[in-house]
């Protein structure tokens, strides 16, 4: 099958598809006048990869997960070296919501201080950034 056809039967775009095979993640064969040309086993590695990018892993966290791209990646226990990963991963997605929770109470607070200034003139709220006032 061709790029077009791989990307309508995973929702990936060609760009997207070129870019994980220029990662090492799929491979395909050139046909006759250039074109990449990919067996059907591909369509299930490509959702695979889209179900671990869509989880929050990275391509290079992709790769550890390589042996088992081509099938059902729950049939079997998951390597210690890909719950390893997807342990690392979260802990860097838990590190980043902590920053965007503190970065929002302080600007909640500059909110509620403002309004705390300008008080009932401006109608500003009072409360956490955008709910209103009860």
């Amino acid at each position: 099958m061709r790029i077009g056809e791989l990307g309508r039967a995973t929702g990936a775009t060609p760009r997207a598809l070129r870019h994980y095979e220029q990662a090492g993640l799929i491979a395909s064969r050139r046909a006759a006048n250039g074109y990449r040309v990919y067996d059907e086993a591909a369509v299930t590695r490509v959702r695979n990869i889209r179900h671990l990018l869509a989880a929050g892993l990275t391509l290079d966290d992709v790769r550890v997960f390589l042996p088992c791209l081509d099938g059902d990646m729950t049939a079997g226990p998951a390597s210690a070296r890909a719950l390893g990963v997807a342990r690392e991963r979260l802990a860097v997605m838990d590190e980043r919501i902590a920053a965007q929770l503190a970065v929002r109470e302080r600007l909640a607070a500059a909110l509620r201080e403002a309004g705390a200034v300008r008080g009932a003139r401006s109608g500003s709220v009072s409360g956490p950034v955008g709910e209103s006032p009860a």
